[in-house]
């Protein structure tokens, strides 16, 4: 039994795939994601390359099988004849080059404020970045060849030591980068130095990428761009990763891929029916009915069936359109009072109540909101007394 399937995933090949049909897949991906054609995805031809190295081993292969990726690492992947992905390409499709492992830059992270129209439809958006790209006049050296020199300021140590005296006999060593080197050690003099990038190495340069979000996505989920952080010579570029934050909607309200919305009914439409139009995010008019006779209560739900949001990756399915239904009562006064009989005549009867002498009548008023909201603050109350919250009811 695998217990792992990442590695097969990667390749989009089944745990039961003959070596064939895995040699098949990766010439596919290999050639479709190669760095000389897809620059920016130089991480993805990495795992697909790491993935093959595994399956297409009959050992490593079976190690996989039994204790996933941990057993791979701890039975030392990487020390046989593949050194780096590139290894693996060549040896399909010839060439000598290779590629070196480097340390990697930082990601950087961008947050896209995005609809629940744009999540419903998908879309393609257009982000302009500033990021730091290798100086193409001096190819992220910095200045003229040959004249880097110790920087006389920190005498090549990179940091600055500063002493405080901070009392009586008592001194205090803080360190510091230096400011004139930037912590490299080396400098460029003035005349010897770059003059696009001051030195630099990088210079700052606005990109722009097309953010393409899918059907289906969802709030905080992530588009990462491989590659595409700030570049530094020496360092493999970090990604760009673009986090979705979906606006509140007006209408609808997402639940995983359902969509949820309330709707105000009459009362004459909650006993007798109704007809109600909805548009849809995709800007469809929706006709919804309930049949005289069927009673619709306050707070009822009732759904519509692949009406909701599409599911990511396979946006053909849908969830649910969840309805609450809200019934709204007349106005007092809303009915001469000689005409209630007959509505009541119409209606439900009413439950019949026992009167006896020992019952004690009240009245009923409506609220007073400012009176209760100045009891809860004390301030209906003088200040030597404590405070006594309570509903304050209008007197008649």
């Amino acid at each position: 039994m695998v217990r792992e399937t990442g590695y097969y995933d990667i390749l989009g090949v089944k745990p039961a795939a003959t070596s064939e049909e895995i040699k098949k897949a990766y010439r596919k991906l290999a050639l479709k994601y190669h760095p000389d054609k897809n620059p920016s995805e130089g991480e993805k031809f990495k795992l697909i390359s790491q993935a093959y190295e595994v399956l297409s081993d009959s050992k490593k292969r079976d190690l996989y099988d039994q204790g996933g990726e941990q057993a791979i690492k701890e039975g030392g992947m990487g020390g046989g004849n593949f050194s780096s992905p590139m290894d693996i390409f060549n040896m399909f499709f010839g060439g000598g080059g290779r590629m070196h492992r480097e340390r990697r830059g930082k990601n950087v992270v961008h947050q896209l404020s995005v609809s629940l129209e744009d999540m419903y439809n998908g879309t393609t958006r257009k982000l302009a970045l500033q990021k730091n790209v290798i100086c193409e006049k001096c190819d992220g050296y910095g200045g003229k060849k040959g004249a880097l020199e110790k920087c006389s300021n920190c005498k090549g140590r990179g940091v600055q030591i500063q002493v405080q005296q901070i009392g009586p006999g008592m001194i205090q060593q803080i360190q510091s980068m230096c400011v004139e080197c930037q912590g490299q050690g080396e400098r460029f003099s003035s005349k010897d130095r770059c003059k696009t990038c001051n030195g630099h190495k990088v210079e700052r340069k606005k990109k722009i990428l097309e953010v393409h979000v899918d059907k289906g996505m969802k709030d905080g989920q992530k588009i990462t761009f491989h590659g595409e952080g700030d570049q530094e010579p020496g360092l493999e570029p970090g990604d760009v990763i673009i986090v979705l934050d979906q606006k509140e909607h007006a209408v609808f309200h997402r639940q995983e891929d359902d969509l949820i919305m309330k709707m105000e009914i009459k009362l004459v439409e909650a006993l007798c029916g109704f007809k109600k139009t909805i548009r849809t995010l995709d800007n469809r008019i929706l006709l919804i009915s309930s049949p005289p006779g069927k009673v619709i209560k306050h707070n009822d739900i009732k759904c519509v069936q692949s009406e909701g949001m599409p599911v990511y990756r396979d946006p053909y399915e849908k969830g649910q359109l969840i309805i609450q239904f809200l019934v709204t009562f007349p106005q007092n006064g809303w009915l001469p009072p000689h005409m209630l009989p007959k509505v009541e005549a119409l209606l439900p009867p009413r439950d019949e109540l026992m009167i006896t002498d020992d019952m004690e009548e009240v009245n009923l008023t409506e609220i007073d909101h400012e009176s209760q909201r100045r009891s809860y603050s004390g301030e209906a109350y003088e200040e030597d007394e404590g405070p006594r919250p309570g509903v304050q009811c209008q007197t008649q």
